[in-house]
């Protein structure tokens, strides 16, 4: 009898508690590696197109052309934080020509700054939907793989005084069935540990990358409202 089938076999002939153990695990160790492919996939492109808005954004002349650009990365965070900074722009500008008065650049800045930090936190919560479900995988599984266990190994020891004899042929197999439901626990776990602490990371980076994209947003609008200072005192 080869390995894998007599793994097979002790599976089949545990009780119905350990069993169902192991269909809890197995599931929670599909619903694992779901979450981990398609957020694989989610930072890899973000990672992608928030280069690619980047390097558009600092080589474009001026920022309603960044603008209409950004409406086409809906994937990308850099290109969302940005349409929310924008869009709160805009109405700052509409507002003061509205209403004939002059804000302090303080307050432009002070403004968008809160936009913006809104915006990254928006997309920081969007990337890391689903990572806790990795990190409760992660924590539970082991101790569900161990309650699996310690009810084998009390099937067991039931199994030896009913029968009288305490002899490795009778504990061996009834101990085998219990482990495996540990052993599938840990399998179930180790991916999903090891995978949000990695998300988690890229996560940090990319919000790191996010706020030093909104302090250059920043700049050219100050900037720009210092060009517009300075020609309205030309002009007077």
């Amino acid at each position: 009898m080869s390995y894998s089938s007599s793994i097979l076999t002790m599976i089949l002939g545990a009780g119905p508690v350990v069993q169902l153990v192991l269909v809890l695990l197995l599931l929670m160790s599909v619903l694992s590696w779901t979450i981990i492919i398609l957020k694989a996939r989610i930072f890899k492109k973000a990672a992608a197109l928030d280069e690619e808005f980047e390097i558009f954004f600092s080589e474009s002349q001026s920022l309603s052309q960044v603008a209409s650009r950004a409406k086409r990365m809906v994937y990308s965070p850099m290109a969302n934080v940005f349409s929310t900074a924008y869009e709160e722009y805009r109405k700052l500008r509409a507002d003061v020509k509205i209403e004939n008065v002059p804000l302090k650049r303080e307050a432009w800045i002070d403004v968008l700054s809160r936009s913006i930090s809104k915006g990254i936190k928006l997309e920081i919560k969007e990337l890391e939907t689903a990572l806790p479900i990795l990190a409760t995988i992660g924590n539970s599984a082991p101790f569900i793989g161990l309650f699996g266990t310690v009810w084998g190994i009390m099937r067991s020891f039931h199994d030896i005084g009913m029968k009288g004899s305490a002899s490795l042929a009778t504990v061996a197999p009834g101990i085998s069935e219990a482990l495996i439901a540990t052993a599938v626990g840990l399998a179930a776990a180790i991916p999903a540990v090891i995978a949000y602490n990695v998300f988690m990371s890229q996560s940090s980076a990319r919000q790191q990358e996010l706020e030093a994209f909104g302090a250059d947003f920043l700049n050219v609008v100050e900037r720009d409202l210092l060009r517009r200072t300075a020609g309205s005192r030309c002009s007077d």
